[in-house]
């Protein structure tokens, strides 16, 4: 066969006959190349939208036609129906209708993309004809279906028999619901159109009824009932009058081929939250649901996965979707009791969850409603469902705890790192649960768990199994995470049993060190029983198997305990020590011990605090000294990095002076330092300080090391505040010295903390003020180069300024500092794409404009280049950045009206004169009004916002689009 021509070829458009139809169907899906087949699709697609497709498509889908041109035909009818149905004239409709059935009877041997297809467009037509015009649809396409009584009945015969155009009419009766959801209609056409529907659903629901029960039709016909019946479900087909329909379908499960379709039927028609106002029809279902319970049971002995599954999902959507309606139907109690007890066989499914069992999950969110649905009756009613419900919500925890376990070890190596990971979240589940479930279960819950756990661990028989004991403590953690158990009496018990429990299980070490972290808050309150809890964290924190548990835990206790913790200090110390020595920890979990060093540091008598810090840096330190001599390489960054990091994080804890905080009766010892000491992370900081400019001088051009070392001086200062003035001269002089060879946003973040904490000290201001002209005169000369590749630099450049602005407006010299310079490098940060950079120069203006009056160089700045500002941000919105933008500009405009109303109006009237400025999609009275609106707002942010979108949207063609 010979490639047919390129519909695209040549200057003339082609005509939309059926010849050239097909040969653009042929390349569209049959030409390798690439420009061919789009060119193919365009051409198509404007095809479809001419005036002649409503003739052509009939013509495609002639029976000698390839199935691709067919179902183009079919998709063009459909097309056409939904977008240019007005272009058919009315005396059409009918011969159209008479077409479309014809067709889809011809076409009920397939093929079944046609087939759909075309049913789809008769749906569609329909949806435009109900109520008025055609008022009863559905009746009328059963009856072209069923010239004959036995039509729609049996499974013999060849093509063209009775079944095909039986199942025909289920496609079609199927669709029409489908397509009347996904049709974007006004609300008042929506409801009539859904009333229409439903009132033709007495017809469907006999027909689908009668083929369900008779044993002619085929597995097929079934199936498509089936289907059907979820379909109509979606457009709230009354439960009361398809309940009987609903109860049929529970017979399908009892046919391997038909299970899964009928469950997900079911399911479908059993969650829709208005069958609650069919409670009869609720209840005459909850014994068909109950009647799974033999299969489900048959389903788990033998390892059938799939049936359990779909079976539990019919259990939990009747109870999870009706649980508060079958709870208040009294007279019924014990029949929605044994549902509960189903479903909690459900939960306790047997099996590793999700290897060898994906069953329980789906249980979970039923245990919140139920539990909700309990507690939300009056006291009287709650205390009768709390009688018969929290037997089972005991037995609940049992069941949780049970699954929570881990599989053995050998198994649980042998699992994928995903089956792990769902493995993981579930349990997160299930600790979700039983917090919620304390709720109901209280104090007695906590009783039950102790018992067991001290029955557990006092028989060595019972605790040789590891898993029995891990999920216990899962129990008590999960409880423990995110309730106050301070006042449980069986706390001081659980932590007398811990250091019984033999931790050479790493799931079940794991396990003990969240439990210990998660009682944190209540050692604090009962230091006396640290003793016996410290020795196994410390001996956790040297397996690197067990890091960041023991990590994490030594951290929250040395938070919460740290003014009971001097007397172990030096343990602490110590194995931490050992541990950093011995590179037990990854680098993410070193930074957190590190911040645990902090705690425990700051709270230790003054005269120890510099001993114990210089004991537990030195040798760090020491390394650093040794990588700053050699060749700069990435192994040493790292490692220099890492150090640097470490330092950060133990600063960021390490604060002496908040020790005054501490709670009424805390020992003498703990008592703030007297002013004339200096603080020890200052004397440190000194110490270091020739040692960080050495290593600097090596690694200046590569930011991250001159981050990490930033980081170190931002956590300090952040940290101790005022305390941090006796570094402030010698670090101002390096950060001036270090950005202008080679400018990061990273000093220039550090600088703006100083100006933050300090900038109102006199004995401060002038290495300040001296550091601020520094940054100030290289950022602009970087600015004068070109700052387009530095988009962090010109960010945190806004932000100093904006600091600057609001401590200390005259840090600005007349002399020193090229403040026009700096309102220039302002506007074109503003034309940045980037979201942050914008944002900051938008901070900027927001704090420089309520000044200007007050620093003269400003005004003049001021009243020379604000047109230039107001033009830039003008072309911004209208079009020059991002819409996501506008916010951010349209504050610098209320800025502008807020504090020079009379400048700005004199610039938007330059401005906006300019023809096709900032677009030419903008009349000249729409650039007015929205100037006039604009001018009226000097207080109203929101109405400012909603006056610059609007304009935005108007420059760039977009209003009335939808967006």
């Amino acid at each position: 066969m010979e490639p047919p021509a390129h519909p695209g070829d040549g200057p003339v458009e082609l005509e939309f006959t059926v010849e050239n139809l097909e040969s653009a169907l042929y390349q569209l899906y049959f030409d390798p190349d690439m420009e061919h087949k789009t060119f193919a699709q365009k051409w198509l697609n404007r095809a479809q939208a001419s005036a002649r497709a409503w003739q052509f498509c009939w013509a495609l889908l002639g029976p000698d036609k390839l199935p691709e041109v067919q179902f183009f035909g079919a998709t063009t009818l459909h097309i056409n129906i939904l977008h240019h149905w007005s272009s058919l004239p009315t005396d059409q409709h009918e011969s159209l209708r008479m077409q479309l059935l014809a067709h889809i009877l011809r076409f009920s041997s397939g093929p079944k993309m046609v087939l759909t297809r075309l049913c789809v467009a008769l749906a569609a037509m329909a949806l435009n004809l109900i109520p008025q015009v055609w008022s009863q649809p559905v009746a009328d396409m059963v009856r072209a279906f069923q010239p004959q009584e036995p039509e729609c009945e049996g499974g013999s015969g060849a093509a063209q028999d009775p079944q095909l155009h039986c199942l025909a009419l289920l496609e079609l009766l199927t669709v029409l619901p489908e397509e009347f959801q996904s049709s974007r209609l006004a609300q008042p056409r929506r409801s009539q159109l859904r009333e229409a529907l439903a009132g033709e659903w007495g017809v469907v629901c006999s027909m689908l009824r009668q083929l369900l029960q008779s044993q002619d039709s085929s597995i097929q016909v079934k199936e498509k009932v089936l289907r059907c019946l979820s379909s109509w479900v979606g457009v709230d087909v009354p439960l009361g009058e398809s309940h009987e329909l609903v109860q049929d379908c529970f017979g399908a499960l009892s046919k391997p081929e038909l299970f899964d379709t009928a469950v997900e039927t079911i399911v479908t028609a059993v969650s829709q939250p208005d069958c609650q106002r069919y409670t009869e029809a609720l209840v005459n279902l909850v014994p068909l649901v109950l009647g799974l319970h033999d299969q489900l049971k048959k389903a788990v002995q033998d390892n059938d996965m799939e049936t359990s599954h779909g079976i539990c999902r019919i259990a939990v959507a009747m109870g999870e979707t009706h649980s508060r309606v079958l709870l208040e139907q009294v007279e019924h109690w014990q029949e929605f009791l044994a549902l509960v007890n189903m479903i909690l066989f459900c939960t306790a499914v047997p099996g590793h969850y999700p290897v060898n069992e994906t069953t329980s999950s789906l249980t979970l969110t039923f245990w919140y409603t139920l539990q909700d649905d309990i507690l939300s009756f009056e006291e009287e009613k709650q205390a009768v469902y709390l009688q018969v419900y929290r037997p089972v919500y005991f037995q609940l925890v049992d069941v949780l705890l049970y699954k929570s376990h881990y599989p053995p070890e050998g198994d649980y190596s042998s699992w994928s790192s995903d089956d792990k990971e769902q493995f993981r979240i579930y349990r997160v589940d299930i600790s979700d649960t039983l917090m919620y479930v304390y709720e109901m279960l209280g104090a007695e819950l906590l009783s039950n768990l102790y018992d067991r756990l001290g029955r557990q661990l006092m028989d060595p028989q019972l605790s040789a199994v590891w898993q029995d004991t891990e999920a216990l403590l899962f129990g008590f953690q999960s409880i423990a995470e995110t309730i106050d158990v301070n006042y449980s009496d069986v706390i001081p018990g659980l932590i007398g049993l811990i250091p019984r429990i033999n931790i050479s299980n790493v799931m079940l070490a794991d396990t003990v060190m969240y439990t210990i972290g998660s009682l944190a808050e209540w050692l604090a309150d009962h230091p006396v029983m640290l003793a016996g809890i410290l020795p196994m964290v410390l001996e956790g924190l040297m397996k690197a198997e067990l890091s960041v548990s023991s990590v994490s835990t030594l951290k929250r206790i040395c938070r919460e305990c740290k003014y009971d913790l001097g007397s172990y200090a030096h343990d602490i110390l110590g194995v931490s020590q050992d541990a950093l020595a011995k590179e037990v920890h990854k680098s993410s979990q070193c930074m957190w011990l590190m911040q645990a060093l902090g705690f425990l540091l700051s709270a230790l008598p003054e005269d120890q605090v510099l001993v114990r810090l210089h004991s537990l840096i030195s040798p760090h330190i020491q390394q650093l000294d040794t990588l700053t001599t050699e060749e700069p390489n990435p192994t040493n960054k790292q490692s220099i990095v890492h150090i640097l990091g470490m330092l950060s994080s133990l600063f960021t804890t390490l604060d002496v002076t908040r020790q005054a905080d501490t709670f009424e009766g805390a020992s003498s010892q703990t008592a703030a330092p007297s002013q004339c000491t200096q603080n020890p992370v200052v004397v440190v900081l000194q110490q270091v300080f020739p040692l960080i400019q050495t290593l600097l001088s090596r690694w200046l051009e590569d930011s991250e090391v001159v981050e990490a070392v930033c980081t170190v001086f931002d956590k300090s200062v952040r940290t101790l505040l005022q305390d941090f003035g006796p570094v402030v001269a010698q670090l101002s002089g390096m950060l001036g010295q270090i950005y202008s060879s080679c400018p990061q946003a990273s000093t220039l973040d550090l600088a703006r903390q100083i100006i933050h904490i300090f900038a109102g000290e006199e004995q401060h201001i002038s290495d300040i003020q001296s550091l601020t002209e520094v940054l100030t005169s290289s950022t602009l000369a970087m600015f004068q180069r070109g700052p387009r590749d530095h988009p962090d630099i010109a960010e945190s450049f806004m932000h100093l300024h904006a600091q600057i602005l609001k401590r200390k407006p005259n840090l600005y010299a007349p002399d020193r500092v090229d403040l026009k310079a700096l309102f220039h490098s302002g506007v074109i940060s503003l034309k940045f794409p980037e979201t942050p950079t914008v944002k900051a120069a938008s901070l900027f203006f927001a704090e420089l404009l309520p000044r200007w009056k007050d620093v003269p160089l400003l005004a003049e700045v001021l009243q020379a280049d604000g047109k230039l500002l107001t033009e830039t941000v003008l072309q911004a919105v209208g079009g020059g950045a991002p819409r996501s933008l506008t916010e951010h500009f349209s504050e610098v405009l209320l800025g502008l009206n807020r504090h020079c109303p009379a400048l700005l109006s004199q610039w938007l009237g330059e401005t906006l004169q300019t023809p096709g400025f900032p677009s030419a999609q903008v009349s000249t009275e729409q650039k007015h009004t929205f100037s006039q609106q604009l001018l009226r707002e000097q207080t109203n942010k929101r109405r400012v916002k909603e006056i610059v979108k609007e304009f935005s949207l108007l420059c760039r063609g977009l209003q009335g689009s939808g967006y």
